[in-house]
């Protein structure tokens, strides 16, 4: 019996990856984040797209509602109301990533700045579907946690929510259901932003209907942390920022592993501080895309580059929500440490 549950298990996750086209670095960096599914029968894949789903979970925070917020049911419309849920205020949807939960740290941190905008608030937790090490089990059951969370969406706006004032925001493979809840409205979202969206098995898809892509939402914005590792390389958003060069974070110690995670859940606390703070952070033109930065810098400076020339294109940028709405192009930022938000293994 146990033989025949493994065999199911594996036919599964061969149906759903036989897409994927996998080069030998994405299994490199799978390998080095340490989700490769090493034990199947400790693994949850939820093969039936049934919603709302008891495996995922939605709170509705808000400044004048319950501390703990309060969990939405789409059954049940006075949950919006005692959620302290206002159809006037801009909101914002926070999907975590893999092995994450929406009570980490650092998605607290972001869920406490928004609310300090007075936004609404709409946690997504889905960590029964992304165990640890249950990485590719937890890449097919996005697509449930994508539609669920549309239904969600769907529900909002039927009761006056305005599309143009709502905002997905994803972490990681958080920052993929995002756009792929799209593809369950019938008129796309208005604004994504992707917090360093995950790129092990993914980036290289010949297909766009299961990631973040530039059709996804009027308005995308990615911000780079890990670039090539844990986060993709490709420029997805029509504004993309490559944070301290996009690749490694200056302020990320230790072993290549820990410092791939660390950068990767920065992006994170980045977009946290600059929404608390309204922050605007020195940036220039990064038209070929994220690159590794040595030492203290976190500009693309060498000695090539005529100082003069550099000057003149130095601009100040917003991140996050304060962006223009047509802004686009690559941008590399200079991002100080978000010492509030500290990288931890939680």
């Amino acid at each position: 019996m146990k033989f025949l549950v493994v065999l199911c298990l594996f036919t599964l996750i061969a149906k759903d990856v036989q897409s994927l086209l996998i080069n030998q670095m994405d299994w490199k960096n799978l390998l080095s984040s340490g989700a490769l599914d090493l034990n199947v029968l400790r693994c949850f894949l939820l093969d039936k797209n049934f919603c709302p789903s008891p495996h995922i979970e939605y709170r509705l925070f808000s400044p004048n509602g319950p501390r703990r917020g309060v969990a939405l049911n789409v059954k049940t419309p006075t949950t919006l109301y005692k959620g302290g849920f206002e159809k006037h205020r801009e909101t914002v949807f926070i999907v975590h990533g893999f092995n994450g939960t929406a009570i980490d740290i650092h998605l607290q941190f972001l869920k406490d700045a928004y609310l300090s905008r007075d936004f609404n608030v709409i946690t997504v937790d889905w960590r029964p579907l992304t165990r640890y090490p249950c990485y590719l089990h937890s890449l097919i059951n996005t697509r449930l946690t994508a539609q669920c969370t549309a239904q969600i969406y769907a529900f909002l706006t039927h009761y006056g929510a305005i599309r143009e004032k709502i905002t997905c925001v994803g972490h990681s493979l958080g920052a993929h259901i995002c756009g792929m809840i799209s593809n369950h409205l019938t008129k796309k979202q208005y604004r994504i932003i992707g917090l360093d969206p995950a790129r092990p098995l993914i980036e290289r898809k010949k297909s766009n209907t299961f990631r973040l892509s530039r059709d996804d939402a009027s308005v995308i914005q990615v911000l780079h942390t890990n670039a090539g590792y844990l986060g993709q390389e490709d420029n997805t958003g029509h504004l993309n920022y490559c944070v301290n060069g996009g690749r490694i974070q200056p302020y990320c110690k230790g072993n290549p592993i820990r410092r791939y995670r660390c950068s990767h859940f920065l992006s994170i606390c980045y977009l946290a501080t600059a929404t608390y703070k309204h922050s605007r952070f020195m940036g220039v033109p990064c038209p070929n895309g994220c690159l590794n930065l040595s030492g203290p810098k976190r500009l693309p400076v060498s000695g090539k580059v005529n100082p003069f020339e550099f000057v003149s294109l130095l601009r100040e940028y917003h991140i996050g929500n304060d962006a223009p709405d047509d802004a686009s192009g690559c941008i590399c930022i200079d991002v100080p440490y978000a010492k509030h938000c500290p990288f931890t293994d939680t």
